[in-house]
């Protein structure tokens, strides 16, 4: 098994940065890809960002592209996420995920970030 603890929320200005953090403990040998996902009220939980086992290959969603770069630093099992020129529209529970060699998937507790003046 495999926990994941987010941090980093908050409350942020439209066009300010804000990084978030998501620490893997338990069995992160088998820890493959990473990826970040954001719920936001009312509406489904969505793709955010996807970054491979190197760190070598990362992926974005269209509406976070050029705005948001995901990370990871293996030796520590954490994956990051740095947002900048955020939108009240980013304003979302943000959650990470890791899926395991053997396909299996796990999920944070999710990170509030808002996103207002």
């Amino acid at each position: 098994q495999v926990q994941l603890v987010e941090s980093g929320g908050g409350l942020v200005p439209p066009g300010g940065s804000l990084g978030l953090s998501c620490a893997a403990s338990g069995s992160t040998f088998s820890i493959d890809v990473m990826r970040w996902y954001r719920q936001a009220p009312g509406k489904q939980r969505e793709f955010v960002a996807t970054i491979s086992t190197s760190g070598g290959s990362t992926n974005y969603a269209n509406s976070v592209q050029g705005r948001f770069t995901i990370s990871r630093d293996n030796a520590k099992n954490t994956v990051y996420l740095q947002m900048s020129s955020l939108k009240p529209e980013d304003t979302a529970v943000y959650y990470c995920s890791v899926l395991l060699g053997n396909g299996r998937q796990y999920w944070g507790q999710g990170t509030q970030v808002t996103v207002s003046s």
